[in-house]
């Protein structure tokens, strides 16, 4: 059950609640001219022209409170008890009926392009022509001003849209808790992230998905598994992704309508607007603010990825669609996170090596490059403001590794960056079947032997590693050891490395348990994620700080799934 609040200011009804609405997206952006004006709109079908189309979601039938990010209602300023007001709940399940003024009685979807590893898709489109790519079970529903910021609320499960390809538009339990999860552990980590408000359930409606049976060693689901129809709902500055841009961009290369460059031109506007107003000038002209969105995109997306690697974060499915035009992380479905450490971890099974854990920075530069070329076609006017914009796009590459150096650094404690001391560091790693989190967090330690580092490998060393090993601390300390404090280096290290992981094999059972009406194991996951960087008590660390049980390497649903399923 939802915590009492105790701050008397705080948003508390659900009228009060629909006060906050102020729609900038609909308000500056323009419908597909061939939507419906209700927002009953569910039919597969081909989306030409406009930003988006009003959709109406589908609500879950006898919907149930699971959990909500205590944190974020708090950022909010919204009522823990609002988690379980009637109007409220029903809202944030589908049912978006219960909206009153000044809220609209519909939501809305939006389409984005495919691009793969930079490479353009269109032939997974129904269609064949991309007209078909887009939210096929994301709807917004909510847009408004929260404590002087902005945020668009968006139901993940939500039913289907013009965008769903056939699908039932739906989430089940399984995905959502862990989507649920992982948004605010992300956040607790210090790495931009998409949020959760919160999480709902039906025992009522259930959706068949293929999955993987009891003790599976399947790299592909094997079994078809009903599970609890769910919806939750994710928070971020806007929704806005590259995948968007691009399919702006490609209409307007391909002069698929008359409005195609201008509706491009909006789209960027409405990002500045969105994710950049604080630092791009209005004032500047346009051309300009181009340019400048491009160098602040990639500051921000190369620290996000350096930012992934640090906390053994891999994204699994880093195609254009899935990465934020705000450069912060986005869709969790084929995530993991990276325990025995190993720079090829790839959890999705139809993600392949290009989007592996140590080659998600060359996957960010291919995002890079769709969104650089979705803007010039706004700058074909403007030679100077071109070339400035190819620079920024040949300088990507420096940049990114100039962000993952920095990253290093800090993992280490050191006072500049050694890549030597790095190189050596992570091949010991893989020599030792070292746990990524753990020895990174016994690191942070500062430790003199080797054996104080032995709880994080999951083989037992020999003499040669051991040897190995030592020569490593010794020039790791001697460095440290020149250049500062090690209390003070020791500090701010834990502060870097997190004390715990995501470890897929405790995350099941609280889905597992969830299926059943038992969310305790969910509430717990939300404490013990909430402070990664503080040392658990030992009752929790006896469960939550420990390697992988071997049972659970290759088995199906845990070490590897299948997308988002």
């Amino acid at each position: 059950m939802p915590a009492s609040s105790s701050a008397s200011s705080s948003t508390d009804s659900f009228a009060a609640f629909a006060e906050h609405v102020d729609y900038s997206l609909l308000s500056q952006l323009t419908p597909d001219p061939e939507a419906t004006v209700n927002g009953h709109d569910h039919q597969v079908r081909q989306v030409r022209s406009g930003h988006y189309v009003p959709v109406t979601p589908t609500p879950l039938p006898a919907p149930q409170y699971v959990a909500h990010s205590n944190e974020l209602f708090k950022e909010l300023g919204l009522s823990d008890q609002l988690a379980e007001d009637d109007g409220f709940r029903r809202l944030f399940s589908g049912d978006i009926s219960v909206s009153r003024e000044p809220m609209l009685p519909y939501g809305w979807a939006t389409g984005y392009a495919l691009s793969i590893y930079g490479t353009e898709y269109d032939q997974q489109c129904p269609f064949g022509n991309g007209n078909g790519y887009g939210d096929g079970r994301a709807i917004s529903i909510f847009e408004g001003l929260f404590q002087e910021r902005r945020w668009e609320m968006q139901l993940k499960g939500g039913g289907p849209t013009p965008y769903c390809r056939g699908a039932d538009g739906r989430a089940v339990l399984r995905s959502s808790v862990r989507e649920f999860l992982a948004q605010e552990f992300m956040h607790a980590l210090g790495v931009p992230s998409s949020r959760s408000l919160t999480l709902y359930v039906s025992h009522a409606e259930t959706v068949r998905r293929p999955w993987y049976s009891d003790q599976s060693r399947s790299m592909d689901p094997d079994v078809l598994v009903e599970n609890p129809a769910a919806i939750t709902t994710r928070v971020a500055p806007s929704f806005l992704r590259v995948g968007q841009l691009e399919l702006f961009a490609r209409r307007t290369r391909n002069n698929s309508h008359p409005k195609a460059l201008s509706e491009l031109q909006m789209i960027v506007e409405h990002l500045i607007d969105r994710n950049y107003h604080a630092e791009i000038e209005p004032s500047l002209p346009f051309n300009e603010q181009v340019v400048e969105l491009a160098r602040l995109f990639r500051g921000r997306l190369t620290a996000l990825v350096a930012d992934w690697i640090r906390v053994g974060y891999c994204q699994g499915n880093f195609n254009s669609d899935n990465c934020a035009a705000g450069g912060f992380t986005l869709d969790y479905g084929p995530f993991g996170f990276c325990e025995l450490f190993d720079p090829r971890f790839q959890p999705w099974t139809g993600g392949g090596m290009h989007f592996s854990f140590f080659n998600q920075p060359a996957a960010a530069g291919k995002n890079y490059q769709t969104f650089v070329s979705a803007l010039k076609p706004l700058l074909q006017d403007h030679p100077e403001a071109m070339t400035r914009l190819e620079s920024l796009e040949e300088g990507f590459k420096a940049a990114m590794q100039e962000a993952l150096d920095s990253m290093w650094q800090r993992k280490l404690g050191l006072a500049e960056h050694s890549p030597e001391l790095v190189g050596e560091l992570l091949q010991l790693c893989v020599d030792s079947a070292a746990d990524y989190t753990m020895v990174f967090r016994e690191l942070s330690a500062i430790p003199e032997q080797v054996a104080t580092l032995k709880r994080s490998f999951y083989r037992p060393s020999d003499h040669q590693i051991d040897q190995r090993w030592m020569n490593w601390l010794q020039r790791w300390r001697h460095q440290l050891e020149r250049n500062s404090d090690l209390s003070e280096t020791s500090r701010s290290m834990q502060l870097t490395n997190p004390a715990i992981t995501w470890r897929e094999w405790l995350i099941a059972p609280a889905y597992e348990q969830a299926a059943h009406g038992d969310y305790s194991l969910v509430h717990e996951l939300q404490k013990v994620f909430a402070k990664p960087y503080e040392s658990l008590p030992m009752e929790l660390a006896a469960r939550y700080d420990q390697l992988k049980p071997e049972e659970f390497f290759n088995a199906g649903g845990i070490s590897h799934y299948s997308c988002s399923s």
